[in-house]
Formats: C-alpha cells, structure tokens, sequence
C-alpha cells in the first residue's frame, strides 16, 4: 500500500474553535502520522462578512489516492456544517494543498498565515 504525503489547511469563521476541533478529530481517525500546527487567527478576504477566520495546517500520511481524498475532504466539510449556501460564513474549510509534493490552491500559498505556519509542520 503506498502511502501519500498530504498537507491540508483548515479554516472556519464561524464557531471557529468548536469546527477546527472537529476537522482535527476527523482528519486523526482519516490519516496517520498526523501533526497540526497551532491555529492562528486570520481577517478575511474577499468578503463583505466581518468575521475573522481561525486557521490551522495539517501535516500527514495517507493511503487515499489525491481524488479520494479530496471527496472526502468535501465530505467531511458537510458533516461538520459547511453548506453552499453559506453567504459567506464557512463553518470548515478544508483544501489540500500539498499531495506527494505537488502544490493545489496555488494561491493559498502566497498568503501571510500558510507561510507562517509552514515553518511548524
């Protein structure tokens, strides 16, 4: 079984510390070897809404290949409360963006927090 190395960011911006503590149970029984930074509070972008988000990485191993993993993040969003019609409140955000080496949300990797806590994982 080969085993894939992952890092996933994870973000809320409503009942932030409640749904990041319910995306780091969730992703401890998905994955192994997994390690998460601490979480730091974020303004938002992009947004008309106020709230600030809590942001948070997450470095592990798993043997979900990049597309099951990705469904199951999105999965896992849902059970935590993250609808499409949130109006701009994100109950939990969960992006991949580092899979065996290979960067996704390209964007997400320039902003100030992701740089900042890269340097715990």
């Amino acid at each position: 079984m080969k085993v894939h190395e992952v890092i996933i960011s994870l973000g809320s911006n409503e009942n932030q510390e409640a749904n990041l503590e319910k995306a780091r149970e969730q992703l401890t029984q998905l994955m192994t070897e997994v390690h998460f930074t601490s979480a730091i509070w974020t303004d938002p972008i992009a947004t008309s809404r106020k709230e600030r988000y809590l942001n948070q990485l997450c470095k592990a191993t798993t043997a979900f290949g990049e597309g099951l993993l990705c469904e199951v993040l999105k999965e896992t969003e849902k059970r935590i409360g993250r609808t499409k019609n949130e109006d701009g409140i994100v109950a939990i955000d969960l992006d991949l963006l580092l899979y065996d080496g290979q960067r996704h949300h390209l964007r997400d990797w320039s902003r100030d927090y992701v740089k900042n806590l890269l340097s715990e994982l």
